[in-house]
């Protein structure tokens, strides 16, 4: 088969492979991860996980994958982390993933879930390593 080698490696695109990124329209950082894939050729389902968020069992899942704990995945920042209480250490990991799925909001983003891993988009192109 012929090939044509002057061609650039750039414009090889990666349409062939599907992957899944929770998404928030509103945080640059999604919205940069988000044209980053896009440009790439990436299939995406995308998830507007504010509105549907993950189930436990997601979410049990898609921390395995970052390797991290639910602490870890969690935006203490928020009004909602200090307001619930999720600061207290005594909590564990069945209460912390409970608190994730009620409040979505807590979650950092965007994430990249492909191939049976998952890379949070921070900075975005921290999700190229899965590709």
């Amino acid at each position: 088969m012929w090939m044509n080698w002057k061609k650039p490696l750039t414009n090889i695109t990666i349409a062939t492979m599907s992957a899944t990124l929770y998404h928030n329209p509103r945080c640059s950082k999604s919205r940069a991860t988000l044209a980053l894939l896009q440009t790439r050729g990436v299939d995406l389902d995308v998830v507007f996980y504010l509105d549907t968020p993950p189930s436990c069992e997601q979410l049990r899942k898609l921390i395995a994958m970052l390797n991290m704990s639910p602490r870890q995945l969690m935006r203490t920042g928020e009004k909602e982390y200090r307001e619930q209480g999720l600061d207290d250490p005594k909590l564990g990991d069945d209460e912390l993933i409970a608190a994730l799925h009620k409040f979505p909001k807590l979650m950092e983003r965007p994430i990249l879930v492909m191939n049976g891993k998952a890379r949070i988009g921070r900075p975005p192109e921290s999700v190229i390593e899965i590709l």
